[in-house]
């Protein structure tokens, strides 16, 4: 039995090429995923743990430039550090925002990784943690360092003038050098701008005060000793821990971080999979049928069922092994693409081999084999039952639509089930909701597959008369065909309707979710243009001041973060100009007015006030940042959004009350005399020095920015969905294939009759057309359903949210179907065209 199972295997290779293929991208991508996530973290836990490797202390503080009193480590806590036995230097650290500009005036980095810090020399003059390839460390408050990409992407050579942001305004530097480092914002694709120690000090936090410190053990001095000995001369809020210790709780943070990168990358690998079960079980079930003489021959001559049985699911594993084999290589592929992907993309990896753990392996072989031997294990029970007198006499024939009201029972129960779990989350929200339509999901699904048999008969009637009038006969031959066997035409069209509810599901919550956006960027703000500094970092109050003296500015109001104890409860606030700030915002009030913030009033959004049972005029006792207390009256309620606090106070009011020297300050907001143009823009951006780590942004790029990742997410979603999709095609295109190998003496006789080559391979186009399409409604429809469900548990966290359904999409996934099952029954049409009729004829 094992030598007819393997010489089956041989026997069909084109019959299991397809398997091969859905088995072997679905392996690709889970073991590409856990090698690719493996090199990662190695290559980053190496990276850290070398950027430890001289580090036998780690000191830091909570030092902040925006506190009266700055705390941290200054001169004198060092010398203590450098006094104790076994210490061989004590190095002060201070980091900041930097930021330099490539050749276009654009920012080198993305803003968060973008960091300047100071070059501390020890007595040779050099600093242990950067290694120079060209000059050496800035000395002067007037030289800069840069690391060796930033300085080739913005092409500087040594001795020439950088222009460099920082949190102030932009200032001219005179390179001093080039090096190269192990630091972990320069490796992730950020920049790094090197001062001398009192410049970066004056710049970041104060003379003479360090935010960190690293100490370096003497030869044969103990890490753990040193610890010990520091911890009692430490400063207050500061902590320390000994270089190996932070190595790994940065391991740690990499593990947990890339963790969340593999199980998203796993699950679509899951989905593919699960798309690829429905091909596999479906190339068993034909190949079973096409066997079903030789099958029945063998239990004639004294095979078993058992045997039988274990046959084909032999056939399955050597399948699964193949395609494991195949798809493992591919996936090892994968992971290096991705990785030199990322590195075109801007993201610097650091340097390491590639990782191939026992577990890829291990899960690779499991899932591709156990995968195709679990699909195999259905069509094989079915071809053990096959009766030997029956099969021999051809009376075995395909099932009836009568044998499905078992299957279509439980199917409708399971779909109902699905349905009210979908409707049940939609109606409760938030995230007991999602976690109930989730499950519903997934069953109606199940419920859903199970019922396509059933379903496809009625659905493929109602367009047979189009395809009968529109392609005569072979309308007409198409359409019988696809329904001649339900359960084939299921699990075809099954395999595209999993892939469509999920890509329809995510368009619908995409779309949707980006109008409400958009409508509430559009509804909220009146403002011209915004200014903020890259990656989310505050800006300098002497924006403020250059923006108020620019040309053509008539309005101007930050968006300067504050908190408010209420009532003993802490709320956020946001400081902002009264007068200018109603020219910038377009704010509903629910009751008072805006304009009392003049007189040093509060407003507050009507959801907060509500849930505190606050009224317009009620005086609320209040406490500031600095912990002064007051009370203040409510001026007005206004409708809440994203883009301000709960609380909304005059900005003299917060600065009275800050606890910092200088406010942090997150948006600028801007109206211009005349509206948006080249103009004003020039003036706005001129105004700020030209200062490459400032963003000014119009209405439309404001739309873009908080809208944005809804399409990035879209676009990523889709791309990851594909090889579900891609699954599916492979499936139809199978499914045909073996349906011509099947019909050759139908389509021979077809041809006698006078049916042309022309109409055949017509004929089975508008099979795979009809087959595809059918799949694609059942999956839209879902996918529509799925997400308006998903919505509802998302609309009271988002303003104005209201469904929308993208109809151009869903007409393009349905034209995007029938054209997969055009491109589908190229080789399978042209083949039954090809046929010999007399041949085929004779064919049993």
């Amino acid at each position: 039995m094992l030598r007819t199972a393997l010489r089956n295997v041989l026997a069909h290779k084109a019959r299991l090429l397809m398997t091969v293929l859905a088995v072997m991208l679905g392996v690709a991508f889970v073991s590409g995923t856990l090698v690719f996530t493996d090199t990662l973290g190695n290559a980053f836990r190496n990276l850290s743990a070398k950027s430890y490797d001289d580090v036998a202390v780690a000191v830091s503080t909570q030092a902040d430039p925006r506190a009266e009193k700055v705390a941290g480590v200054d001169d004198a806590t060092l010398e203590r550090f450098r006094a104790l036995d076994g210490v061989a230097s004590a190095t002060g650290r201070v980091s900041g925002f930097a930021g330099v500009a490539d050749p276009d005036g654009k920012l080198i980095g993305d803003g968060w990784s973008n960091t300047g810090g100071n070059f501390a020399p020890g007595k040779d003059g050099e600093d242990a943690a950067y290694d120079f390839t060209k000059g050496s460390g800035p000395v002067k408050d007037d030289q800069v360092a840069l690391d060796e990409e930033t300085a080739r992407r913005g092409e500087y050579r040594v001795g020439e003038p950088v222009r460099v942001a920082t949190n102030g305004p932009v200032k001219e530097y005179t390179l001093s050098g080039v090096f190269t480092t192990e630091d972990g914002a320069v490796n992730a694709g950020g920049s790094l701008v090197l001062f001398d120690t009192a410049a970066a000090q004056r710049l970041f936090l104060r003379p003479g005060v360090f935010q960190s410190a690293t100490v370096a053990a003497a030869p044969g001095a103990s890490d753990q000793k040193l610890l010990d000995a520091i911890e009692p001369l430490l400063p207050k809020d500061a902590t320390a821990q000994t270089g190996k210790a932070l190595a790994e709780e940065q391991a740690v943070q990499i593990e947990k971080g890339l963790s969340d990168l593999n199980w998203m990358l796993l699950a679509f690998a899951g989905i593919a999979l699960f798309v690829g079960i429905f091909l596999i079980a479906n190339t068993f079930t034909m190949l079973v049928a096409q066997r079903t003489r030789e099958l029945a021959l063998m239990r004639a001559v004294g095979a078993s069922r058992r045997q039988v049985k274990r046959s084909v699911l032999v056939e399955a594993a050597v399948v699964g092994t193949v395609a494991s084999v195949i798809g493992f290589a591919l996936g090892v592929g994968l992971a290096t693409a991705l990785r030199s992907g990322m590195g075109l993309l801007g993201g610097k990896i650091p340097a390491g081999p590639l990782i191939v753990s026992p577990v890829a392996v291990g899960a690779a072989f499991g899932v591709g084999v156990l995968i195709t031997v679990l699909a195999a294990w259905l069509p094989a029970r079915r071809a053990s039952k096959i009766a030997p007198v029956a099969a021999m006499s051809s009376v075995h024939a395909v099932a009836s639509t009568k044998s499905l009201v078992v299957r279509n029972s439980i199917g409708g129960v399971i779909t109902l089930l699905g349905a009210a779990g979908i409707v049940g989350g939609a109606a409760i929200g938030e995230t007991n909701g999602r976690l109930l339509v989730a499950g519903g999901a997934f069953l109606a699904l199940i419920g859903v597959i199970v019922l396509i048999p059933l379903l496809s008969r009625p659905v493929i009637a109602l367009v047979r008369p189009l395809l009968t009038k529109l392609f005569g006969v072979s309308g007409k031959l198409a359409s019988q065909n696809a329904v001649r066997n339900p359960r084939r035409t299921g699990a075809t069209a099954s395999a595209l309707a999993i892939g469509l509810t999920l890509v329809t599901s995510i368009s619908v919550l995409g779309v949707t979710l980006g109008q409400a956006v958009d409508r509430m960027t559009t509804d909220n703000i009146k403002a011209d243009y915004m200014v903020s500094m890259a990656g989310g970092g505050s800006l300098d109050p002497s924006a403020l001041d250059a923006l108020s003296r620019a040309d053509g500015v008539t309005a101007l109001s930050p968006q300067q973060p504050a908190w408010l104890d209420i009532d003993g409860d802490s709320h956020a606030a946001s400081a902002v100009t009264p007068g200018d700030f109603e020219k910038v915002f377009s704010l509903k009030t629910v009751s008072g007015s805006l304009g009392s913030l003049k007189d040093g009033q509060i407003a507050i959004g009507s959801e907060t006030a509500r849930s505190n049972g606050w009224k317009t005029g009620d005086v609320l006792p209040v406490k500031f940042d600095d912990g002064k207390k007051d009370e203040l009256k409510v001026g007005a309620l206004f409708e809440q959004n994203d883009f301000l606090s709960p609380v909304v106070m005059p900005k003299d009011l917060a600065d009275a009350h800050s606890p910092s020297a200088r406010p942090e300050i997150r948006e600028i907001w801007i109206k211009t005399d005349g509206g948006a143009s080249e103009a004003n823009e020039k003036s706005v951006v001129n105004a700020l020095g030209d200062n490459p780590a400032m963003s000014v942004m119009d209405q439309q790029d404001i739309r873009d920015l908080f809208g944005g990742f809804v399409n990035t997410a879209l676009n990523i979603m889709y791309g990851l969905l594909a090889m579900a999709l891609l699954i599916a095609v492979l499936g139809v295109v199978n499914t045909l294939a073996m349906s011509v190998f099947e019909r050759q003496q139908e389509i021979g006789m077809l041809r006698a009759i006078g049916l042309d080559r022309r109409k055949v391979k017509r004929m089975i186009r508008l099979e795979a057309v009809v087959i595809s399409v059918f799949g694609a409604v059942i999956g839209v429809g879902l996918g529509v359903f799925l997400g308006w469900a998903i919505g509802q548990t998302l609309a009271a966290d988002v303003p104005g949210y209201a469904l929308v359904i993208p109809w151009d999409r869903l007409g393009i996934f349905l034209v995007l179907a029938g054209l997969v099952g055009v491109l589908a029954a190229l080789w399978p049409a042209r083949s039954a065209a090809k046929l010999n009729m007399l041949t085929a004829i004779k064919t049993e």
